[in-house]
């Protein structure tokens, strides 16, 4: 039994997190303040906004997941947290936070990836072996890699543009649908007609794994913009056809590129997480693609698939048993590629430059 008790702090985005969390896979507390409510006026995350909001509630959110632990400072082996990619001045106020913690209770002090954190949840919530086949699918990035290692990745491709999950957002926003976009758009999307609207499938032309997701948005924003000019406005069942054709393509795009990344790179497993991965249509058919494949597939519950403390605190304790640990002079990064061999991506989501 490993009695090793890590706290995991992240704030990358706009989702301030604390968690407990221990060697032998348990989940002691997490605690997660959103702040949906204060970017909903401005159709996507305010930088500036999301920084104050994670100052005012970090040492919060830590005192909470202490107190659901029943734990104290002294009780832990370690802090994690999250130094990148994202939001920069939402990392540096998790490591500012997290230093502070580790200088005061004499702890130490791990930094970790945010990809990475997503990455390595199958191991936290399922115990699996090494290696697996990972799609990080979220509204900040999308990428497959496959997972050797707490600190050994691959990258067999990526989103050139916008996530799939910022893809969502904008469909949403440009159909009058509440934020966030992809519960929206799967709601309408499960009213629509099959059919009705043909959209591209951008890259299936193309050999390998990377994915475009921008030209899918502004085929989608040319459809609703003719149905508009034709009968003077937009129907709801347009609304709910136009939504159907935009996640079925996204859905098959993601299917047929995992059929791609597993042939390149067979594994066991084809774990998903992210917050698209909440999408029951994406998630059928890349269970299908597991399934033809003869890998298992794996998807983390949704509230560990969304940014959260305890795969903060996971990747940390990975790290800290390998024998590593930073000091005081870790810095926060807006931009931390998972695989270094890799060539940078072409581009990156506008809600944050995790990939």
């Amino acid at each position: 039994m490993d009695d090793t008790v890590f706290l995991g702090i992240e704030s990358s985005c706009d989702d301030t997190a604390a968690a407990i969390v221990t060697g032998d896979r348990r989940i002691l507390s997490s605690v997660v303040s959103g702040q949906t409510d204060l970017h909903a006026d401005f159709g996507g995350v305010v930088p500036e906004i999301a920084a104050r909001a994670h100052a005012e509630r970090l040492d919060l959110c830590v005192e909470q997941a202490l107190d659901q632990a029943g734990l104290r400072l002294s009780d832990l082996n370690g802090v994690a947290v999250t130094a990148g990619p994202g939001l920069i001045g939402g990392v540096m106020s998790g490591v500012m936070c997290a230093k502070g913690i580790a200088a005061g209770a004499g702890l130490p002090l791990i930094g970790v990836n945010h990809l990475a954190g997503h990455a390595l949840t199958p191991r936290l919530t399922d115990g699996i072996d090494y290696p697996y086949l990972m799609l990080l699918v979220s509204g900040g990035h999308c990428q497959f890699l496959r997972v050797d290692g707490p600190q050994d990745f691959t990258r067999l491709g990526g989103t050139i543009d916008d996530a799939p999950g910022e893809a969502f957002d904008k469909i949403a926003k440009l159909l009058a649908l509440p934020q966030p976009g992809g519960p929206s758009v799967e709601a309408e999307a499960a009213l629509g007609r099959e059919g009705r609207f043909d959209l591209p499938r951008p890259l299936l032309d193309r050999p390998g794994c990377d994915m475009s997701f921008s030209g899918l948005k502004t085929a989608a924003l040319r459809l609703r913009d003719q149905l508009i000019a034709e009968q003077g406005g937009l129907r709801q069942s347009d609304r709910q056809d136009l939504c159907h054709a935009f996640q079925t393509a996204v859905a098959e795009v993601l299917a047929e590129k995992s059929r791609r990344a597993l042939a390149l790179s067979p594994a066991p497993v084809l774990a998903v997480a992210g917050g698209v991965a909440a999408n029951q249509t994406i998630r059928a058919a890349l269970e299908r693609v597991a399934a033809a494949a003869g890998a298992a597939f794996l998807a983390p519950p949704l509230r560990l698939c969304t940014d959260n403390g305890a795969m903060i605190a996971w990747a940390g304790i990975e790290r800290f048993r390998a024998g590593q640990q930073d000091g005081m002079d870790l810095i926060a990064r807006p931009r931390w590629p998972l695989d270094n061999r890799a060539a940078p991506m072409l581009g990156s989501g506008k809600k944050g430059a995790k990939a």
